[in-house]
């Protein structure tokens, strides 16, 4: 079930032809890309084994894990809830914004093909705009916000120097508000979550506020692009 927000604010967009669309004012498209640099701190592959786990938070999971989905060298991105307790990990109680739950996705990924610094680039750069503080594009709420949940003492080492090499560009028109919130567990949104990208790419929301990632990222990161998103394709709880 789609929350009462997010249902008036589609239900707005549908009675609109899909060609009047294209003539949004920029406040309703998704953000614009930010190319940025990758972090002068990053991951050695030749230290891990297997695959590793990246837990992000940036806005409406649908566009998050579209993303990821795409970016080789991931094996599998889910969407879900990360911030609060395992008793409110679910969407009808985490869009009330008041559970401490962001919605986020967990990247399981191959270190030799794509690294967790690589994919910070992209989340910075295309996945989301990281200067927003509680909100993206027509969503607000905490649940909305911009935060890395590290799964170890080396990612987050990596996600702090990250922020401050890019804060210190200059690169963006504000302060990062990306928060790092280690030692967070990541708990699987509903099976109706899953792949919504993927599965509903005509569907207003996403062909506003989330294709556009998608193509981004196409454009800036081609050598880790793949046309053929990995999907969950089977329930996660």
């Amino acid at each position: 079930m789609i929350s009462p927000r997010k249902f008036w604010s589609l239900a707005l967009l549908t009675v609109l032809p899909l060609s009047a669309l294209l003539f949004l004012p920029p406040s309703g498209q998704a953000q614009a890309t930010q190319a940025v640099p990758p972090p002068t701190i990053d991951e050695s592959a030749a230290a891990t084994t297997g695959t590793e786990t990246a837990v992000l938070a940036g806005g409406c999971f649908w566009g998050v894990q579209g993303v990821f989905s795409h970016v080789d060298g991931v094996t599998r991105a889910v969407s879900g809830y990360a911030g609060g307790e395992k008793s409110t990990a679910r969407y009808t109680r985490v869009e009330d914004g008041d559970t401490g739950h962001a919605e986020s996705v967990e990247i399981t990924y191959d270190p030799h093909k794509v690294s967790y610094g690589k994919l910070l680039q992209i989340f910075f750069s295309v996945a989301h705009d990281p200067t927003e503080v509680n909100r993206q594009g027509p969503d607000s709420g905490t649940q909305y916000r911009s935060a890395i949940f590290a799964q170890t003492p080396e990612q987050q080492q990596i996600a702090a120097a990250y922020i401050a090499q890019l804060d210190k560009s200059g690169q963006f028109r504000a302060p990062i508000a990306t928060r790092i919130e280690p030692g967070k567990p990541f708990f699987p949104a509903e099976a109706y979550h899953q792949d919504f990208l993927a599965q509903n790419p005509t569907y207003p929301y996403i062909a506003i506020n989330d294709l556009p990632k998608v193509r981004n990222l196409s454009k800036m990161f081609p050598d880790l692009y793949r046309d053929k998103p990995v999907l969950v394709g089977v329930a996660t709880n």
